[in-house]
């Protein structure tokens, strides 16, 4: 019995172990394992192919491909390649620790499948190095992958040679570098990827400077913010450049967020840009969270991970799809069940949400009038309920721009103090960034001086906190430190956090 490794995509990445044995019975091909029909058609396209070998037959057995393990279902054509490959070196010694990839034409040329560069990209964030066969048309995109050693060749020919041959497999290696990839920090050991385009800047915005230190502080820790103001202050400019100041990214998630860009749409590339996603509020509940009335698709909230979820005109979001975001935001994972399919996405990003004081959005102008009723007021702040507001870190009230008002601090300058703050929180050890710590690593990384201690106790009668916003804002604390080159957490930044807390 020989074997290859594989993979496929059904929702989640399986990884697959193709086995195959020759039987003494009538001559046949036989596929098991939960194969789709794609699968099984392999053994047309797989024969056909090892048919125009010249110095190849078919041997007078029963040809045996086991699919393992056989409780998951497979699809794809990608696996012609491994099973064609088993047949051939039936009898041959060869090195299995390959992953094999490809489709076959009935000629025995190579090609890649439609489906191809996502799997790989999912193979990417479970396995942390793997040698890799593949047809050359996808070869140099998979070569940018870095943790992948990458071979191609072009037809069933010369995959034979590959594991035959040592000197031919050296000479299919591929070598590659995707241009972000060149340009990588490390912090305490760890690799990250910076970002250096500020297509979007914050130098852009007049005036709004506590917007602008929400931003950052927002930034730094991850934090969900809340922007309210006139229309026209700056609300969405704001939220659309965070993603341009945010921590830079790690192998991992430039590799996961491309991985989960690839299942929405036909094509990815890697970017130091973190993801920005932002559903209008007409948008439908499935197209947010997912799911679907077949197979579970990928939702806006797990396309969001790793960047910002942006809500505009957040009290015109349906009620259903407002408090469906509790889990999200809470859990930092969105699990989708169906009939046919369960899958699970993370959803750890930074949520920005961007509303207007009162239905005709005058209510902070200096210089328009409000016609909204109190009722009408009531209303429509009441849409967004307690515990939903209770899961922002951070709410921002923003006036309107004034003639004498003039642009500030620059993306970038924006940037480096988050770099600098992002760099004590991976110093001291941390695995999340400060918004999304776990209650354990509050106690752990937020140690607060004693009269930081006593502005908090006081706080939490005067503002009658909850026990989530306590830590919210002590995590808000700890970043506001990290801003300023501080360990322990004092007075000051406790009494900035508070002043992030909607008093409602």
């Amino acid at each position: 019995m020989k074997s290859l490794k594989c993979a496929c995509l059904n929702n989640k990445l399986h990884l697959i172990n193709i086995e195959s044995t020759l039987l003494r019975a009538l001559p046949g091909f036989e596929i098991v394992g939960l194969a789709s029909v794609t699968i099984k058609e392999a053994a047309t396209r797989v024969k056909s192919a090892l048919a125009a070998l010249k110095d190849f037959a078919l041997p007078a057995m029963k040809i045996v491909i086991n699919l393992s393990p056989s409780d998951v279902k497979k699809d794809g054509s990608h696996f012609d390649l491994a099973i064609a490959l088993l047949v051939l070196l039936q009898k041959e010694h060869f090195d299995s620790d390959y992953f094999v990839f490809g489709e076959l034409g009935l000629d025995g040329k190579l090609r890649s499948s439609a489906e191809l560069f996502s799997v790989l990209l999912f193979l990417s964030t479970h396995v942390k190095y793997a040698k890799i066969l593949l047809p050359k048309d996808i070869a140099l995109k998979a070569a940018m992958i870095p943790n992948f050693e990458v071979y191609a060749v072009d037809n069933l020919a010369q995959a034979r040679d590959f594991f035959l041959n040592d000197e031919f497999r050296d000479s299919c290696k591929v070598d590659a570098v995707h241009p972000i990839f060149n340009n990588v920090i490390e912090i305490a050991g760890h690799k990250f990827v910076p970002n250096l385009n500020y297509e979007l800047d914050f130098i852009d915005i007049k005036g709004q400077e506590r917007a602008k230190r929400a931003s950052m502080i927002a930034a730094a820790g991850m934090h969900n913010i809340l922007f309210e103001g006139s229309p026209g202050c700056g609300k969405s400019m704001s939220a659309k450049r965070l993603p341009y100041i945010m921590p830079p990214q790690s192998l991992y998630e430039i590799l996961l967020a491309s991985a989960y860009e690839s299942l929405n749409s036909n094509s990815s590339d890697f970017s130091a840009i973190r993801a920005f996603r932002s559903p209008h509020h007409t948008s439908t509940r499935s197209s947010i969270f997912g799911g679907g009335s077949g197979m579970a698709k990928i939702g806006e909230v797990a396309l969001a991970n790793g960047g910002v979820l942006f809500f505009d005109e957040f009290p015109h979001f349906g009620k259903q799809i407002l408090e469906s975001l509790r889990e999200p935001l809470e859990d930092y994972k969105i699990n989708i069940s169906r009939v046919n399919s369960k899958v699970s996405y993370d959803t750890k990003f930074l949520f920005v949400a961007a509303m207007n004081p009162c239905p005709c959005g005058n209510l902070f102008s200096k210089n328009s009038t409000c016609i909204c009723s109190d009722k009408e007021i009531a209303k429509y702040q009441n849409t967004i309920s307690s515990p939903i507001l209770d899961r922002i870190d951070i709410y921002c009230a923003m006036g309107e721009i004034g003639q004498d008002d003039a642009p500030s601090l620059s993306s970038k300058q924006m940037s480096d103090m988050v770099l600098n703050a992002f760099k004590h929180q991976i110093e001291r050890g941390q695995s999340e960034l400060n918004g999304k710590l776990s209650d354990a690593d509050i106690s752990k990384y937020c140690i607060l001086e004693n009269s930081a201690k006593e502005v908090l106790n006081r706080a939490i009668t005067s503002y009658n906190l909850s026990q989530r916003g306590i830590n919210k804002t002590l995590k808000v604390g700890r970043t506001i430190a990290d801003l300023r080159d501080s360990q322990i957490i004092s007075k000051s930044d406790i009494m900035e956090s508070l002043s992030y807390r909607m008093k409602r």
